[in-house]
């Protein structure tokens, strides 16, 4: 009889011993598949951030040159005002309005 108890718990021992390890078997694969997405989400994040500085370096340029271009733009203006004020001054010479040279008399 001493044999069929030991027989019997060794038996129950073996049942739980394998439902443990199918338990923890299906606990890795779960593991491994929430691995598996969290590499995908963690790529996802990175191609994000990749974007994101992309775009922020490609935005500082367009500001950079359009800055550029409007600084060139300025000082082409002070230019072209500079030399009309100066032949404004040579044409008119302070003494009379340019207008009075092409008045037309009657």
């Amino acid at each position: 009889m001493a044999w069929r108890q030991l027989f019997l718990i060794s038996c129950l021992s073996a049942v739980v011993l394998l439902s443990i390890l199918r338990e923890g078997t299906a606990v890795s694969v779960g593991t491994r598949r929430l691995a598996g997405q969290e590499v995908q989400e963690a790529e996802k994040r990175l191609k994000l951030q990749a974007d994101e500085l992309w775009r922020e370096h490609h935005e500082e340029q367009r500001n950079e040159f359009e800055n550029f271009v409007e600084e060139q733009n300025d000082e082409h203006e002070e230019r072209s005002r500079e030399a009309i004020e100066q032949w404004r001054q040579w044409d008119n010479d302070g003494l009379y309005p340019s207008y009075l040279y092409n008045r037309h008399h009657i």
